[in-house]
């Protein structure tokens, strides 16, 4: 079950690899995450000392978060992955000029875990393609509907 989408990611990357990794999360942002109150638009991961962090990563405190602890919404989150996934990630990230972008939020066996992708950025002339492509692809179907109810 989806959490949260980056829909932007698919616009401005050509997606390659799709990786799924776990999330180290506190208390309070498992909650949150539960409410809903998670965005993911502007996330991206980057590769420190061998590890893996998504930043960027928005998760909103319920207002009934504990009052011992003092919740940051754009705290730095680390994820979880084997070691021989991530140093494949490594290499592909600094020779081929990939870059990790986070895809989506989900639900697995109860625990809350984190697609990502290898993926190169997009030209301008490339996002007015896909732009292009969506707003064809809409117009006919659009045109088809109105064929098959004049039909009838």
């Amino acid at each position: 079950m989806s959490i949260a989408e980056n829909r932007r990611a698919r616009f401005d990357y050509h997606i390659e690899e799709r990786y799924e990794a776990g999330m180290m999360l506190q208390g309070w942002e498992i909650k949150a995450i539960r409410a809903g109150q998670v965005q993911l638009t502007d996330g991206y991961v980057v590769i420190r000392d061998g590890e893996l962090f998504l930043i960027g990563c928005r998760i909103n405190a319920l207002r009934s978060a504990s009052t011992h602890i003092s919740p940051e919404a754009d705290r730095t989150k680390k994820l979880l992955m084997h070691k021989e996934e991530i140093k494949r990630l490594v290499g592909k990230v600094e020779q081929k000029g990939f870059t990790l972008v986070p895809l989506n939020l989900h639900y697995k066996g109860g625990l809350v875990k984190a697609e990502i992708a290898l993926a190169k950025g997009k030209a301008e002339h490339d996002k007015r393609d896909t732009e292009k492509k969506r707003d064809w692809d809409r117009e006919k179907g659009r045109l088809m509907r109105h064929k098959v109810s004049s039909k009838t």
